[in-house]
């Protein structure tokens, strides 16, 4: 029941290759499966077992490893950690970043001489 299944069958009744509806089955307020009827003439399948679902194709390979880009690096390893975001004396609000040292707004890419580790 929780399976996800196809949305296209093969009607046995039209003959035609359409979308098709899933129902809940109920007894007494209770949820007891599902039920699956053709979008196209009406006709109403009683369980997932009994519907004729087309068989999912298999989904073309259109790109590779080889096609994935290259890993982006902005600053190299040592700049990586003088930035103001691993400063300690960042001031971080909801309304701008302020160096704790200059009391200037900076950004967390910022580099600075007064850089030290968090």
């Amino acid at each position: 029941m929780n399976k996800p299944h196809p949305k296209e069958i093969n009607c046995s009744a039209c003959g035609e290759v359409t979308l098709v509806r899933a129902e809940p089955v109920y007894e007494d307020f209770k949820r007891v499966g599902e039920s699956f009827v053709c979008t196209a003439c009406g006709k109403r399948y009683a369980s997932a077992e009994e519907t004729p679902f087309v068989a999912a194709q298999a989904k073309p390979v259109v790109f590779t490893e080889a096609d994935k880009p290259d890993v982006i690096s902005i600053f190299e390893e040592h700049e990586r950690q003088r930035c103001c975001a691993y400063c300690k004396h960042i001031v971080l609000n909801p309304f701008g970043q302020r160096c704790g040292v200059t009391n200037r707004f900076t950004e967390a890419t910022d580099l600075c001489e007064h850089f030290e580790k968090k």
